[in-house]
């Protein structure tokens, strides 16, 4: 029971911070919803550094994994929204946005995985 509750906990935070970052960053203007990305890319480098401080000498418990990995991270980050998002460029013709959206998420997403577990080394 303390497993869902870390996650639950965890996921209600990142939620909320997203929610935040969202509402301030991301426009109704059609251009690339920052906010989204933005939160993508730090709970990227979020959970980098927290897996890889969990990695390394055991530095986080379990507990601590849950909360902030699986429930903090997830809460934060959001594939669906990203989803919704390239779903909308699409069918709106905006191929230019979709495809700096959907190129910058993945390769800033996955570089900021690479460094978080670097800054932990």
């Amino acid at each position: 029971m303390k497993q869902f509750l870390m996650v639950f906990l965890g996921g209600g935070f990142g939620s909320v911070l997203r929610y935040f970052i969202g509402k301030y960053l991301n426009t109704s203007e059609g251009v690339i919803p920052y906010g989204t990305l933005v939160a993508n890319v730090l709970g990227s480098l979020l959970i980098g550094i927290i897996l890889g401080l969990a990695i390394k000498n055991n530095t986080l418990s379990n507990s601590q994994t849950l909360l902030l990995a699986t429930g903090f991270c997830g809460g934060f980050t959001t594939f669906s929204t990203f989803a919704y998002e390239n779903h909308v460029f699409l069918k709106t013709g905006d191929f230019t946005n979709f495809a700096i959206y959907t190129i910058a998420s993945f390769v800033f997403g996955f570089l900021a995985v690479f460094f978080g577990m670097f800054l932990v080394k």
